[in-house]
């Protein structure tokens, strides 16, 4: 009574093999390893010492100075400019109070570009990698502890900030806990840093002199946690 429907077939040709081709997980991959390379190199020509030397634009005053430094700040992290850097200038530029809060949301937002960036572009085929024992402990742990995970590495800063940020976006952590961890566990460090930058002008006040001293004992205690963790992580693995 009816005709049968056909069945629909994949399409082929040119046209729809080359779009298959230009969305597999090593074209992502290399379009991530190309963007990545030119933030690299955007950093290096950028020359990020200079934050501190030129001041900061005197038209932009009050919230809306704390704003675009905000977004300048997730966009340079994700360039590769250090933080610490960032966030001493965000206390000199702004004080301890909007500086904290200006490198806070520029922290957050940087991770969540780069993070976001890693899932996209680089997830499918750099799971595909996950061959070595240390790295599958590794993407164990934050899969099943992401948000603790992360929130011990923003805490005791062992892992460069970048490294991090991939790392948790090649695993199978969400995002929303990822994004809170790293906004809790950067806190102290960065207030570190913001308050240190907003007395540098008095590098021998004991709020400085405690400032500088968090941020040593931080690093001694993250270089502790790390090398706890890469034990823990060798126990962890499988056998063969």
């Amino acid at each position: 009574m009816f005709d049968p429907v056909p069945a629909v077939r994949p399409a082929s040709g040119p046209a729809p093999r080359l779009s298959r081709a230009l969305l597999s997980p090593w074209s992502r991959l290399s379009l991530l390893v190309v963007v990545l390379l030119g933030a690299a190199s955007t950093m290096l020509l950028f020359e990020p010492q200079r934050l501190l030397a030129s001041g900061w634009p005197p038209e932009l005053t009050g919230g809306a100075a704390a704003v675009v430094f905000g977004l300048a700040y997730g966009a340079l992290t994700v360039a590769f400019v250090p933080r610490p850097l960032l966030n001493i200038a965000a206390g000199a530029w702004f004080g301890a109070q909007t500086g904290l809060a200006a490198a806070l949301a520029g922290t957050v937002l940087g991770a969540g570009v780069s993070f976001m960036l890693g899932r996209v572009l680089g997830q499918d085929a750099l799971r595909t990698l996950l061959r070595g024992r240390l790295l599958t402990a590794a993407d164990g742990v934050l899969s099943r502890h992401g948000f603790r995970s992360v929130l011990a590495l923003r805490l005791f800063p062992g892992v460069p900030f970048a490294a991090a940020n991939y790392c948790a976006a090649t695993s199978r952590m969400g995002a929303p806990p990822f994004l809170l961890a790293t906004g809790i566990g950067s806190i102290p460090n960065t207030a570190a840093y913001v308050i240190a930058g907003s007395e540098a002008a008095s590098p021998t006040s004991p709020v400085f002199l405690a400032a500088m001293g968090f941020i040593v004992l931080s690093g001694l205690g993250g270089a502790l946690v790390a090398w706890r963790r890469r034990h823990r992580l060798g126990r962890d693995m499988p056998k063969d």
